[in-house]
């Protein structure tokens, strides 16, 4: 039986493999024994996502976001863009910021972000949406209610987005930030008052239940950028209550410096103790200075120009090459979200993207592709069936296309096909 393995396996990286026995049928159901078949993959299991904030306006048919509530990159340079977004990323994050969702009470701009998620699926990437509880621009219309009026249109508007856009975004930051909401001053917002007035596990459990009551197929995240003990205890107390939590999130916004193997394997090991799966869900890392290390919130470190040079360009670089060679490298790692495709209208004006303001490519660009399209991929492949029309795939797990003459057929090499044997019907 001839083997689909022509992975050379980077150390650390096994546990990403697997391997079955596929028997290639026609479309009688009949084996397709001594056939000659193209195997190629097409889709990483493990999440490589981005925001999709810069593809807003094109998904709307807008020429400018100069006015876009969503921000994001000019349309055209994201349009120009999207070929090499979506050669690269598996899944792009929305923004479902309350306040500028819904700027009016009852005016959600529902239609936009539908049209967006719609764009993103038919390029073949998966729709994240963030975040549906957040303390954080909450809308100013809330202002003056009181706590109980305050979760009751929280309710309603989480039940409006997990249901309204069920089957085009199912996975969500449930609820964002909760170990600072209790306790947020920097400015006034109606969430903090009820956060205060629950408590920490009971405002985590009102997100996470009305999600899962209005879609019971979500996929829903606990997300934080604090990564002290603080966050471990909440995860502690609200697995202790009952909450459901389908991933822990855990931001690693780095404008101030590359984490480093060393803190991210604590960070690691620290939350895969709860035997949950790891999104990182903001990673950035600048492509010019740093950020100093006085500053405590990022918020705070705004300035007029923030530049891309050279030599932070190439230490961008090799810094997302560790970064995620680390991820991948950890078993419990099942997503990473890079937080900005372009420096063109990037959080905070840092210069942390992909792709330069003028639309040109970083070498960070290129040493991602090289992991992600490159060592952990596996190329396509020619190879024979036997006489019962068979073969043994060996490789990254994901989704990979079968095909002989113009028949095409499709198999996820995961967990449940490891070791198995699979049927493949080609069409």
């Amino acid at each position: 039986m001839q083997c689909v393995n022509t992975v050379t396996v980077p150390q650390g990286l096994r546990h990403r493999l697997a391997e079955t026995v596929l028997t290639i049928t026609g479309p009688d159901g009949a084996p397709l024994a001594d056939t000659d078949v193209v195997v190629e993959q097409t889709r990483h299991e493990l999440g490589i996502g981005n925001i999709g904030f810069d593809f807003v306006a094109v998904a709307n048919g807008e020429k400018s976001n100069a006015d876009s509530l969503f921000g994001g990159a000019r349309p055209e340079l994201a349009q120009a863009l999207t070929e090499r977004f979506f050669d690269l990323f598996n899944v792009a994050t929305l923004p479902f910021y309350w306040r500028s969702f819904e700027p009016e009470e009852g005016h959600p701009h529902t239609e936009r972000l539908a049209n967006a998620a719609r764009w993103i699926r038919a390029h073949g990437a998966d729709v994240k949406g963030h975040p549906l509880a957040w303390h954080t621009l909450a809308p100013q219309w809330l202002l003056g209610r009181d706590p109980e009026e305050v979760e009751r249109i929280l309710r309603a508007r989480i039940t409006r987005e997990a249901s309204g856009f069920r089957g085009l975004v199912d996975t969500w930051d449930a609820i964002n930030e909760v170990v600072i909401m209790p306790e947020f001053t920097a400015e006034d917002n109606a969430i903090t008052p009820l956060a205060q007035r629950l408590g920490r596990v009971g405002i985590v459990r009102l997100a996470f239940e009305t999600a899962r009551a209005a879609n019971p197929d979500a996929f829903l995240l606990l997300n934080d950028f604090n990564m002290s003990e603080k966050y471990v205890q909440l995860i502690e107390d609200c697995l202790e209550a009952g909450v459901r939590i389908d991933a822990i999130g855990l931001q690693s916004h780095m404008h101030q410096g590359y984490w480093g193997e060393e803190r991210t394997q604590e960070v690691l090991e620290c939350f895969s103790r709860f035997g949950l799966p790891l999104h990182f869900t903001e990673t950035t890392l600048v492509s010019g200075h740093l950020m100093p290390p006085e500053i405590v919130d990022l918020n705070d470190y705004q300035i007029p120009h923030w530049p891309s040079t050279p030599e932070g360009e190439e230490r961008q670089a090799d810094e997302i090459r560790r970064h995620y060679t680390t991820l991948a490298s950890h078993p419990a790692v099942a997503a990473i979200t890079y937080w900005g495709f372009t420096d063109d209208g990037a959080w905070l004006g840092a210069p942390v993207g992909f792709a330069r303001a003028d639309g040109t490519l970083k070498p960070s660009y290129a040493a991602l592709h090289d992991l992600v399209k490159g060592q952990w991929w596996t190329p396509p492949t020619t190879v024979r069936t036997d006489a019962d029309g068979k073969l043994r795939l060996s490789g990254f797990r994901g989704t990979y296309r079968v095909t002989a003459a113009d028949r095409s057929g499709e198999v996820k090499l995961d967990a449940a096909a490891d070791q198995a044997e699979t049927r493949v019907g080609l069409q």
